[in-house]
């Protein structure tokens, strides 16, 4: 794995043993798999970690009691190869509302082999945070942020086959 850190965006990239169609279907369908249970705005332990496929669905946890939290919009979704989403939490680390401060989260998903594929996640306009995004950056460009997410996902795929 690889991260990175620009100014305003934070790149990571991970290789996984499998095929890019697999790849992608793990990552949607799979994420409250390797989403860690303790990334959770809920003040409820988390059932579920839901993945809307589709262009204007959402990210979202339901609590045990029910709750939701909607952390994300799926702003693109182009099976095998692409998705992007929004990224709703504010630098206190609660949902944002004003949808002008929500930055993007764009993953990529490129077949080095028939049964290889490169995962290439990007957050980025962080800055439109505003005050404290660069506490944000620095949270899902760290060790517990999106390389974290990306390691814990390449051992599922590992697992799954």
């Amino acid at each position: 794995m690889n991260p990175q850190t620009t100014t305003t965006a934070v790149r990571s990239t991970i290789v996984v043993e499998a095929p890019i169609e697999r790849a992608f279907r793990v990552f949607t369908d799979g994420f409250g798999s390797f989403k860690p249970p303790e990334h959770n705005l809920l003040g409820v332990e988390i059932a579920e970690t839901i993945f809307e496929p589709r262009v204007g669905g959402h990210l979202y946890d339901r609590g045990v009691d029910g709750s939701e939290c909607r952390f994300a919009r799926i702003l693109a979704y182009e099976p095998p190869t692409r998705v992007v989403s929004s990224w709703d939490i504010n630098p206190q680390w609660q949902i944002e509302t004003d949808l002008a401060k929500t930055s993007e989260v764009e993953v990529r998903f490129v077949a080095d082999t028939a049964q290889r594929t490169r995962v290439e996640l990007e957050h980025r306009k962080l800055e439109r945070h505003g005050d404290g995004w660069e506490g944000v950056r620095a949270g899902v460009g760290g060790d517990a942020g999106w390389p974290l997410y990306l390691r814990r996902f390449a051992e599922l795929i590992a697992k799954a086959e």
